[in-house]
């Protein structure tokens, strides 16, 4: 965490439907793992605990404690481990039953987010069995931690690093129109969390990519996916366990679909920090109106793993960057002919010294030229 960089992970841990033992012992093993390789966040995919696709299960009193008691199992045995867990179980508030992630830290659930928009159309029926966020602000549940827990939208914050800061989302909540983390960004969230349980369909993944990278860019933001695998293909859906960290429009690591795996990288929240202030039309939303829970983590060093390119301004080496230069040079010719053209210039000028930023102007003075139709003697080069 030293250098504002945070090392974070997300994972598709094997699971058995409606088995919640087996699926606390598999995330538990992905927490482990995570801790080994210095993570500091661990995003796990929707209802994980006990399976996404349990079906009119989730009206069973035995699921609902056994998930009750899946979280309290994870609490107690990772209790040691310096990791940020979300996980995704149901949770039972009022009379209602919820779609959930439990924010959990060693030993200690520090918050649980209900999902906001639950989809209900194609193969979809969550509104069978859940309800959708409750309005209004953060109020408190029972049951499933040490005295009331936090319940609602809300924001984790570090009290060592104040950049970082993040909030969770589930799965379809990034597709709807207006996403919940749109206004956690505003209002501090550096990091968004998103557990998902994202059914695979041809061209999917490309699409899934397409969101999460887009959605880091606009909220200049980390996004980490952590997306259902093959575990819960028990009945005409698959799933590919395809998860993502993305950060600012770019996409740092993924695991591959169909691969019981981990992805692993690091945030560089102060980054953002800056780009958010460098940016003007970045919103400064309302901290006060989400519940802060803060938690402490001490700083340590993050050994970084993510690409950091020799030339950051240029792709490399290969049809990425031939593009990229071809598109430079159109740009500039283009720009030089409207000029040409509007003061009626009868020549171009251009001093050549032999090196690269002569030859290029050179070369861009040609291409206007030809953009206006007129011959190459009409550039002297001097």
């Amino acid at each position: 965490m030293q250098d504002g960089f945070i090392k974070v992970a997300v994972a598709t841990p094997e699971i058995r439907v409606a088995d919640c033992v087996f699926n606390t012992a598999a995330a538990v093993g992905m927490a482990r793992r995570a801790a080994q390789c210095g993570a500091r966040l661990l995003v796990l995919p929707e209802l994980c605990l006990t399976g996404y696709t349990c079906g009119d299960l989730f009206l069973r009193e035995t699921l609902i404690e056994g998930a009750r008691a899946a979280l309290a199992s994870l609490c107690a045995q990772t209790r040691a481990l310096p990791v940020l867990i979300v996980a995704g179980l149901p949770v039972v508030s009022g009379a209602k039953l919820y779609n959930c992630a439990a924010v959990v830290y060693q030993g200690r659930v520090l918050g649980i987010v209900p999902k906001t928009h639950l989809p209900n159309y194609g193969e979809f029926y969550e509104r069978r069995w859940f309800v959708p966020a409750p309005d209004g602000s953060c109020g408190f549940v029972r049951g499933y931690g040490e005295g009331e827990v936090p319940f609602g939208r809300m924001l984790f914050q570090c009290e060592e690093l104040g950049e970082f800061c993040f909030a969770v989302e589930l799965c379809e909540d990034l597709w709807a129109p207006v996403a919940p983390s749109a206004a956690y960004a505003a209002a501090g969230a550096a990091v968004i969390a998103n557990l998902s349980a994202s059914v695979e369909t041809v061209g999917k993944d490309d699409y899934r990519r397409a969101l999460v990278t887009g959605q880091s860019g606009r909220l200049v933001c980390g996004y980490l996916y952590a997306n259902a695998g093959e575990g819960e293909s028990t009945t005409d859906l698959v799933f590919s366990g395809h998860s993502m960290i993305a950060e600012n429009g770019s996409m740092l690591a993924q695991t591959g679909r169909f691969e019981q795996t981990m992805a692993v990288s690091e945030i560089d929240v102060q980054r953002l920090a800056f780009e958010r202030r460098r940016l003007t039309t970045f919103p400064a939303g309302d901290a006060q109106s989400f519940l802060t829970i803060p938690f402490s983590m001490p700083l340590t060093e993050t050994k970084l793993t993510r690409p950091v390119p020799a030339l950051p301004f240029v792709p490399p080496k290969g049809p990425g960057r031939d593009q990229c230069c071809a598109g430079i040079l159109q740009v500039q010719a283009h720009g030089l002919k409207k000029r040409i053209d509007h003061t009626g210039a009868k020549t171009a000028v251009v001093g050549i010294s032999g090196g690269l930023d002569s030859a290029l102007a050179l070369l861009v003075c040609v291409r206007a030229m030809e953009l206006l139709g007129r011959p190459h003697t009409d550039v002297h080069a001097v």
